[in-house]
């Protein structure tokens, strides 16, 4: 018995072929075409132009080097379930000018409509034989295209299979060692606490690389500043190292006119003194209390006051505390640990 089911090319397709194989130009399949063959099976003809009787045409969704037969190209269109109501008998290939490249007949299916009560997906396949594959390329419309389950499967195993398939992408693993603020006292599965804690470094190799004594800084209550590194402005630190809180050496000076007489004053501004409560009681200026003796005024003239912030705190307005500090809200600092 001879060959039944068979795909040729047409002779304008083998016209366009050797075209391509000559000029280098790729020769573009863009479009798969299915038809009923007016009800009878048909025998592929290379002077077809057009097949028998087409019932849908469409792009192609893929075409490609048969893996185990490099002289074969197989080229595949998804047809989807709300579409059919057709028998498939004949399949054609077209190019972007819309000629017929090849023909071929196939065994005999109908086609369902979902409408009809049964549909589904049908994937036509047709393989033609050609002596340079690479003189043939697939031009498609995405947007339009379906894919066939078994190239979703390729491709999501292929996926699967890669170490960082979404490149584009930061790796879990790349945080490993940056402290992230954590708004829980407890830290996630994988993360562990900035609290001076020791760790395993055989157990989180990557995090030993990071920390190479084994330790995590102690981040409770403090500020994270940036590393010098030569700039000047916090000079001769190094990395992770502790830094006490201080203030700039600065001075307060209150500046006035103050007499030696006794029951006598002066005044300036804001400031108020009388004479004999100079130095041996309580000044009081404006809510600024201020402790016996802390004046000096060797003459008439200038002089001035020191005095702390604890007595100033009723004229600024400001808390006092035992810090120098901003506004801030408290948070878990945390590391990822592997």
């Amino acid at each position: 018995m001879g060959t039944k089911y068979f795909t040729i090319l047409t002779r304008i397709g083998e016209v366009k072929l050797a075209e391509a194989i000559s000029t280098g130009k790729p020769l573009e399949i863009t479009e798969m075409g299915v038809g009923d063959g007016g009800g009878v099976l048909q025998t592929p003809d290379t002077m077809q132009t057009k097949l028998v009787n087409e019932k849908r045409r469409a792009v192609i969704n893929s075409l490609s080097v048969d893996p185990d037969n490099p002289g074969q190209i197989i080229a595949e269109q998804v047809i989807p379930e709300n579409e059919g109501g057709f028998w498939l008998r004949e399949i054609g290939l077209y190019d972007a000018a819309g000629n017929l490249i090849a023909v071929a007949n196939c065994p005999e299916t109908y086609k369902p409509e979902l409408k009809e009560g049964s549909g589904r997906v049908q994937t036509v396949r047709m393989i033609l034989i050609v002596s340079r594959t690479d003189a043939v390329t697939l031009k498609f419309d995405p947007t339009v295209a379906l894919a066939t389950r078994r190239y979703a499967d390729t491709l999501l195993a292929g996926h699967l299979a890669e170490p960082n398939p979404h490149s584009q992408y930061l790796l879990i693993s790349e945080f490993v060692g940056i402290p992230q603020p954590w708004p829980q006292a407890t830290a996630p599965a994988g993360w562990l606490k900035c609290n001076g804690q020791s760790f395993d470094k055989t157990v989180y190799p990557r995090l030993a690389q990071v920390y190479p004594s084994g330790v995590l800084p102690d981040l409770r209550g403090e500020f994270i500043r940036g590393w010098d590194d030569g700039r000047g402005v916090d000079a001769s630190r190094a990395l992770l190292s502790q830094q006490e809180g201080a203030i700039p050496d600065h001075n307060h000076m209150l500046e006035g006119l103050w007499s030696t007489a006794i029951n006598t004053s002066s005044e300036l501004g804001a400031i108020v003194g009388t004479g004999d409560k100079i130095w041996n009681t309580l000044q009081e200026y404006q809510g600024i209390d201020l402790p016996p003796s802390l004046g000096i005024a060797t003459s008439i003239g200038s002089g001035g006051y020191a005095f702390s912030g604890e007595k100033v705190k009723r004229v600024l307005r400001t808390p006092v505390a035992a810090e120098n500090r901003p506004r801030n809200i408290a948070f878990n600092y945390i590391v990822r640990a592997a």
